[in-house]
């Protein structure tokens, strides 16, 4: 066994590699970029070596300073994680060169299934059922539109080299083909430095199921069994369980036979994944996953078994800890992943400093693998995800009660994110059946990504009482520092020279504004008059574990409000409200129109700016193309509009908020 391993990667993965390696007795190093100088993977791992600039080509992508890095600390062996290097042959082959082991698998395998193209080949030439498509190495863009007039629309647009959603497109007529033909290329360089495609008959309602394999270097191989992958938009998974509801015992020994045999075909060693897609009574391979899995967390659940143990005694040259008779399915787990982006503005990812970030406590029915922790910030430069929370129970409904729990108590301030919408997916019926696929999200988008609700009266009582109790904690604080604690300038009753005194607090909550007015009751306590009417008397306390414990009209609440200078976060009821306390005094500006502009939705690179001063253009034409976070995103007009200046070129680096162009409408 490895004495030392470094771990070619950052966040999460990072963390969880390590972990497993500490408990194994082994020492870690870590790698890590400008913009992950205090990440708490360099703080987790024994040593940490510097090797670049924040962007990952520059940094995590540069595989010969992560081997020096790895001679230069003495580590035996490179966990590449997953992303980043994990698919890369020619950094597998530089390992060996190097001396140094590659805990995945040889170096000619990920080659064979790193095209997506050839993989299928492959499959196709072992009798393994495929998907009707064009799989050829000629991309002249007539002939790939050619072949998907063939195939039928609607069509599937993929990236040969890569995964995770990126470089991918639905096409449903010929009129989009190109255009979309030209993104996903663009889209699939700049994600895995190749931009061929391959074009498959795109299936309307089709389950995502993969099955984890595992070799070792004496010719054995196993399969883990499955898991159910459907609930995904963007392409990109959102919610992963095991093991694949209404999996029956014969269809799951059929897939997973068809798995390691196609790992077999290939010399495969290591952990690697089989992915299928299922319709009806088929199913067909998609793709292999040469490497550990995102999603690996809930087959360890359901398992028992530690995965990234099983990767490091595969590559130190020992055989699988178990036989395929010897795994067995133990209950039902969930994984959903937490990011920080907008469901409510078609996902778009979000960046920020995590100011608070809770979720309950690890047992054994509960699990987080997260590479943050409160004061962290989300950059542009990675992937926007937080955490993984997962969890385990004796049977899917009990599994998935627990995690409907868990998400009404993961509290994630700071930075905008899915865990709402995640929740919505865990409550619908339809998701609790386990009727689910790939249209899920797209199906019941209704349900699942209603209008924010305004903050309610109870929302306003606690976001107010935090306020006065701020209040009343400097008045306490200042008559400390003053040394005279008699002083009626530090009462904190409301008592005034000339009769009782009134606060007024105004709160904002996106374009709405809520006014409250505040008067003192006896004994300590509050009285409200809300904002539509109602009067509320209001008690609240601190509790030890930073919960407040209110009274509000005789009923007992307790809530999480978080209060950053004029900001109070309130965690309430399973929602968040984001409120803003206005000083009346000074006139709000931010709400002055700004017609007339369009933004940059958030930090990232110009791609492509598709209009010139000058250009009449329709409500939504794609006038810019803005990449952030390893995708696209095309920025449309909101309506019919001539465009009066263009700020930025392809290449210019924009921050969030920076005016891209100017419009001119008719009402102008």
């Amino acid at each position: 066994m490895f004495d030392k391993i470094l771990i070619a990667n950052r966040g999460e993965i990072a963390c969880r590699v390590i972990e497993t390696a500490r408990r194994m007795g082994i020492a870690t190093v870590a790698v890590y970029s400008d913009a992950d100088r205090d990440a708490l993977h360099v703080a987790c791992a024994d040593e940490a070596c510097h090797i670049g600039p924040a962007p990952a080509t520059e940094s995590y992508l540069l595989g010969a300073k992560i081997i020096e890095a790895a001679r230069r600390t003495g580590a035996q062996a490179v966990h590449p994680g997953y992303g980043f290097l994990s698919e890369n042959a020619e950094f597998a082959d530089a390992c060996a060169d190097a001396g140094l082991t590659f805990i995945g698998p040889p170096a000619d395998a990920i080659r064979a299934m790193g095209s997506k193209s050839e993989a299928k080949a492959l499959m196709e030439r072992a009798s393994v059922p495929l998907v009707p498509g064009y799989h050829g190495t000629d991309q002249d863009p007539a002939l790939l539109a050619s072949e998907a007039e063939k195939i039928g629309y609607p069509v599937l647009i993929k990236a040969s080299a890569g995964g995770g959603g990126k470089g991918m497109r639905i096409v449903r007529s010929a009129v989009e083909f190109l255009a979309s033909l030209d993104s996903a290329k663009r889209e699939a360089a700049s994600s895995f430095g190749d931009e061929r495609v391959l074009v498959e008959k795109y299936l309307t309602a089709p389950r995502h199921i993969e099955v984890q394999v595992f070799a070792d270097s004496l010719g054995n191989a196993v399969y883990l069994f499955e898991r159910d992958c459907s609930v995904q938009r963007r392409h990109q998974k959102v919610i992963e369980e095991a093991p694949a509801p209404g999996m029956t015992e014969a269809r799951r020994a059929e897939m997973g036979e068809a798995a390691v045999a196609a790992a077999q075909a290939i010399g495969y060693q290591g952990a690697g994944t089989v992915e299928f897609i299922a319709e009806g009574e088929d199913f067909y391979f998609m793709e292999m996953n040469t490497r550990l899995q995102v999603e690996h967390p809930v087959t360890e659940m359901i398992t028992g078994q530690d995965l990234v143990e099983w990767q490091l005694r595969v590559a130190s040259g020992e055989a699988l800890p178990l036989s395929q008779s010897e795994l067995t399915i133990s209950g039902h787990a969930f994984e959903v992943r937490l990011y920080a982006e907008d469901p409510q503005r078609d996902f778009l990812p979000a960046t920020g400093r995590l100011l608070h970030f809770e979720t309950p406590p690890q047992t054994r029915h509960l699990r987080l693998d997260s590479g943050v922790r409160t004061g962290d910030s989300v950059t542009v430069y990675y992937d926007p995800m937080i955490a993984k929370l997962i969890v385990w129970d004796r049977d899917r409904a009990s599994a998935l009660a627990r995690l409907r729990a868990a998400l009404a108590e993961t509290y994630i301030v700071g930075v905008t994110t899915n865990t709402a919408f995640l929740a919505a997916v865990a409550a619908h019926p339809a998701f609790a059946e386990g009727g689910v696929d790939t249209g899920f999200i797209e199906r019941y988008a209704r349900d699942l990504l209603p209008a924010p609700e305004a903050a309610d009266d109870d929302c306003l009582a606690l976001a107010a009482l935090a306020e006065m109790s701020a209040v009343r904690r400097e008045a306490a604080q200042g008559a400390l520092r003053s040394g005279d604690g008699g002083s009626p300038w530090f009462r904190t009753d409301g008592w005034r020279l000339n009769g009782e005194t009134r606060r007024h607090l105004l709160f904002q909550e996106g374009e709405q504004e809520f006014v409250l007015d505040i008067g003192y009751a006896p004994g300590g306590g509050l009285e409200a008059a809300m904002p539509g009417g109602a009067v509320m008397s209001l008690r609240g306390d601190w509790q030890e574990n930073g919960h407040l414990r209110a009274n509000l009209n005789g009923r007992v609440v307790t809530a999480r409000v978080l209060h950053d200078g004029q900001d109070f976060t309130v965690l309430h009821g399973g929602r968040s409200h984001n409120l803003h306390l206005l000083d009346p005094r000074n006139p709000d500006l931010a709400g002055e129109d700004e017609g007339g502009q369009l933004t940059a939705p958030m930090s990232g690179k110009i791609v492509a700016v598709r209009v010139e001063p000058g250009a009449a253009v329709e409500q939504g034409q794609v006038l810019v193309v803005l990449e952030a976070m390893k995708m696209e995103h095309s920025i449309t007009a909101a309506q019919d509009a001539v465009v009066s200046r263009v700020f930025f070129a392809a290449g210019d680096l924009v921050e969030e908020g920076a005016e891209l162009l100017s419009l001119e409408t008719a009402d102008d």
